[in-house]
């Protein structure tokens, strides 16, 4: 019996990326539009991380030192 793949249909912002996407009559404004949207998608991280950092009353001590130590736990 072969595996049947389920298709959900798109919501209605991913029908609305579509459609502004299908507006584009070049290569260029296709461009413009992925712009837009990766400053978009950029921005809503930069609050998310921002959010994240005072959330943790983050430092850039803190930062060092998170990248710089030794994490990995043993196993005992």
């Amino acid at each position: 019996m072969e595996a049947v793949a389920y298709q959900q249909p798109f919501n209605a912002a991913q029908l609305f990326v579509l459609k502004t996407f299908a507006t584009a009559r070049s290569e260029q404004e296709r461009d413009e539009l992925t712009s837009l949207y990766l400053n978009y998608i950029q921005q809503k991280m930069d609050v998310a991380t921002d959010k994240w950092w005072q959330e943790n009353n983050m430092t850039d001590e803190k930062l060092e030192e998170m990248l710089s130590g030794h994490h990995r736990m043993s196993r005992k």
